[in-house]
């Protein structure tokens, strides 16, 4: 059998992870989110009033791609950036009302997304677990 670029792994993970986020853009658009964004609110909502870097760790985004998100989600009035009382070198990431207050309305957009796939939720943590232990492994590469 011919070799195709879908037998690599790199591939399949790339074209899941680009449909993934064409499927939320439609979900996310009435809120006015991209998927970067809704990922950070959705660190956030999680633990508030954290710093950029433990913010960071947590969404798996380096700090330069992070940043700009940040900051666009301040200018949207969902979250502050203040200095760490603690440390002035520490910016401290925390939700506004506006962002706390989203986190209710945005709550259907993982089910909505559950509703456009016919995989058995099942499969899909199997798949979540997967690509996480892979990102784990990798990262020590």
């Amino acid at each position: 059998m011919k070799p195709q670029l879908s037998d690599n792994l790199c591939f399949a993970l790339y074209t899941a992870s680009n449909a993934l986020t064409r499927a939320y853009r439609p979900l996310l658009e009435r809120f006015d989110l991209t998927y970067g964004q809704y990922l950070v609110m959705q660190a956030l909502w999680l633990e508030d009033k954290v710093s950029l870097t433990e913010l960071s760790r947590q969404t798996r985004l380096d700090p330069g791609s992070l940043t700009p998100v940040v900051k666009r989600l301040e200018g949207k009035g969902m979250l502050t950036r203040t200095v760490s009382s603690e440390d002035e070198r520490r910016k401290v990431i925390a939700l506004t009302e506006t962002g706390q207050a989203l986190q209710q309305q945005a709550a259907v957009v993982k089910s909505e997304l559950e509703q456009k796939t016919d995989i058995d939720p099942q499969v899909i943590d199997t798949l979540r677990r997967h690509c996480l232990t892979l990102a784990d492994q990798l990262a020590k590469v």
